[in-house]
């Protein structure tokens, strides 16, 4: 019965892999299909940059977006990104919108697999990671999440030997702040009582560097940034995670930022007694479950906590159950399900439960539980 499970979801995995790969090259090789996904948006950010305009004015991008198909009667996609991302969407503003989406595809896919390939998984751990499906998904939407996790893995590979490197690095997970709040926290703590200031300053010129290109092509940046978060039509949106379900729930924009809150302070306590490198994954875990917003495929950064964790667990069983996880979110975008559904709240919370039982069944077979022992034993 146990070959006959594993069996099982093995198949439904490569299934749902093998229609995700289809869409994905449908959308390289199709004409207009990229004018479809959340990509328009980074590219129509850097149209508006090039001519020194403001990237993030809605009714420009609109204009951008219909006159490069994307559907009428929508509202603009504007890429939500701060500032300092607009490095990345300068040169797209350069070229078409189908020779950007194929270079991006193209990038997203190295830095998945860069990503994966540095974390060194044992055996066919890598597939599961190739096969992840917010990574999948970020593939088929154009999102950023994958340059992301490439900056979390990097950072988690070089903290302990190259500090300015490393800080350097998390200028890539600066691109969604916004899921990192209490790491930020635990590491800024961390980095202040070990006296690592070359770290944080790498951070900080990595962010001084980029923001700078963006005040050049627009002196007033940072003001239109703030004017479109402070939106109204942010405001009515619905994204499926638990501090925006909360926000609805209880009628009361503030609440949205409590759960980040929260965390960061248990961030504090927590980490002044632990390891701050051991438990990582733990904490990684926790800013994304608590993030003010998270759509689904921000997940992608959790391949760098959910694959050492498989490692270090050592149980097919534990391995196939993250790889179902992984197939039932598959199957539920090929089945068209909007991002915007609430039928995605459910899959933070699975990767939170899901670590915590490999995490005690690695204690049962005497390994190290922690995101950090993994790290450490492959650190160059």
């Amino acid at each position: 019965m146990r070959r006959a499970a594993e069996f099982l979801v093995v198949a439904i995995c490569t299934l749902a892999f093998a229609l995700t790969a289809i869409g994905i090259c449908t959308l390289l090789l199709t004409g207009n299909s990229a004018g479809n996904h959340d990509f328009i948006s980074y590219w129509a950010a850097g149209q508006q940059l090039i001519h020194h305009q403001n990237p993030y004015d809605a009714d420009a991008i609109l204009r951008i977006e219909h006159s490069a198909g994307f559907p009428v009667g929508y509202q603009a996609l504007i890429m939500r990104n701060p500032p300092s991302a607009l490095l990345l969407t300068l040169p797209l503003g350069f070229v078409s919108l189908r020779t950007a989406a194929l270079l991006w595809s193209l990038l997203s896919l190295s830095c998945l697999v860069v990503s994966v390939r540095l974390l060194r998984p044992k055996g066919r751990l890598g597939f599961l990671g190739y096969t992840f499906a917010p990574a999948l998904a970020c593939l088929l939407a154009g999102q950023t999440s994958l340059l992301v996790l490439l900056g979390l893995v990097l950072f988690l590979r070089l903290h302990e030997t190259r500090y300015f490197l490393a800080g350097c690095s998390l200028w890539l997970c600066a691109l969604k702040p916004h899921l990192f709040l209490p790491f930020a926290v635990a590491l800024i703590l961390s980095s202040l009582i070990k006296k690592r200031y070359s770290l944080l300053a790498g951070t900080v010129l990595a962010l001084a560097v980029s923001s700078s290109v963006a005040l050049y092509f627009d002196p007033s940046i940072w003001n239109h940034y703030s004017q479109m978060m402070h939106g109204h039509e942010l405001e009515g949106e619905f994204i499926p995670c638990l501090s925006v379900a909360l926000r609805f729930a209880l009628h009361s924009p503030w609440i949205q930022y409590l759960p980040a809150l929260l965390s960061s302070i248990w961030a504090v306590f927590y980490f002044s007694k632990h390891s701050w490198t051991e438990h990582v994954g733990l904490l990684l875990l926790v800013s994304v479950l608590l993030a003010p917003y998270a759509w689904f495929t921000d997940q992608a950064v959790l391949i760098a906590t959910l694959l050492p964790a498989a490692y270090l667990s050592s149980s097919r069983s534990m391995i196939a159950f993250l790889a179902l996880i992984s197939a039932a979110i598959e199957i539920q975008t090929l089945l068209g399900v909007s991002m915007h559904s609430w039928t995605y709240l459910w899959t933070a919370p699975a990767w939170i439960t899901w670590y915590f039982f490999a995490s005690s069944y690695a204690i049962k077979v005497n390994a190290p539980p922690t995101l950090g022992a993994a790290i450490a034993t492959e650190n160059p």
